[in-house]
């Protein structure tokens, strides 16, 4: 008995230790794909704020408005992934990345911003919204990380002290600069409603946006319309199959919700 016994504690020792290996070697990979995330932002930031506002007054449009000179260096993007669409990012969080969007919802999942195969996967844009973000629900999906990275800083939302001083974010396009104010976040089941981007009017998508709102205990109060809504997912884990739902809206400079007086509309993407 005494022989069998030692066997089954050396069998237990050695599976522990594969476990841990495993383990290890899990994390370490995801430490390593952050990584590359963070090396790719500094490749492809090419100035600050102040940098792209200066470098803006170099070239003028027709009206002679300041053209927009973006901070992200679209161009190199393309290069490495011609799927890019944008890039977003969320002060006081580790989310700086780019977005990429396919003809499916599936492609990303696993794999990253350059191809490969991946357990973060990529922060992409659902293949239903507009791909230059001006769609009436422009849905952004990322991974909820253990190490912090993708999109688990989202839900720091859920928490009221924190929605509420860290209210604003930004995404970049090729072609413009698109300033967010969060207006709503909760957490809730997987609900395919949330992917709705078609509305057969400007009042089914007022209708749509207050349902969002209304789940959010301290939700900001629309006073007006919107024209677009920018909605973020990833898991949750308070129950199976659970998601962090965080919804935002244009702003201007000075942080104010910018509406419109937008009358019936077609169905819109």
């Amino acid at each position: 008995m005494g022989k069998i016994r030692r066997i089954l504690i050396i069998i237990l020792l050695l599976a522990a230790l594969a476990s841990g290996v495993l383990v290890a070697v899990d994390y370490i990979g995801k430490m390593k794909e952050a990584k590359e995330y963070e090396k790719l932002a500094e490749i492809v930031q090419t100035t600050d704020q102040a940098g792209a506002a200066e470098g803006s007054t170099e070239e003028k449009e027709d009206d002679g408005e300041e053209a927009y000179v973006s901070p992200i260096d679209f161009d190199k993007l393309a290069e490495m992934n011609s799927e890019t669409v944008g890039w977003i990012k969320i002060p006081d969080t580790p989310i700086d990345y780019p977005i990429v969007q396919t003809g499916n919802n599936d492609k990303y999942l696993h794999t990253d911003f350059e191809g490969r195969e991946s357990a973060g996967g990529s922060i992409y844009l659902d293949f239903e919204s507009s791909s230059d973000m001006k769609g009436k629900n422009n849905i952004l999906y990322g991974h909820h990380m253990k190490n912090g990275s993708m999109f688990k800083a989202l839900v720091k939302y859920k928490d009221r002290e924190y929605f509420e001083s860290h209210p604003y974010f930004t995404i970049y396009t090729p072609e413009e600069e698109i300033r967010l104010k969060i207006i709503s976040a909760y957490y809730g089941e997987a609900d395919p409603e949330a992917r709705r981007t078609r509305f057969q009017s400007q009042e089914a998508f007022d209708e749509f946006v207050n349902h969002m709102i209304s789940l959010c205990p301290y939700a900001v109060k629309l006073e007006g319309r919107v024209e677009s809504l920018y909605t973020l997912i990833t898991c949750s884990y308070e129950f199976d199959d659970a998601r962090t739902f965080v919804f935002a809206v244009p702003a201007d400079k000075e942080g104010n919700i910018i509406y419109s007086e937008a009358g019936d509309e077609a169905e819109a993407q």
